[in-house]
């Protein structure tokens, strides 16, 4: 059988899956868990990417005018 990734969430009992699918009997399965607060990761997800940018375009970069710009 091959892997399918599937919503799901956990109600305090179980965990349920967010759409229906049809599992055969035994079928076996990977839980992956995802933290409740995507906020924090998202905070620090951009403020890596903030440093990213900045080392990339930095304070001796130069600047490029419309005329520098091609369309390949």
């Amino acid at each position: 059988m091959p892997s399918i990734t599937l919503k799901s969430h956990y109600d305090g009992r179980s965990i349920l899956l967010d759409e229906s699918y049809e599992l055969p009997p035994k079928a076996q399965a990977l839980v992956t868990v995802v933290a409740p607060t995507p906020g924090v990761d998202r905070k620090q997800w951009a403020s890596l990417g903030g440093e990213g940018i900045a080392r990339a375009y930095g304070e001796n970069e130069p600047e490029y005018s419309l005329d520098d710009v091609r369309r390949l």
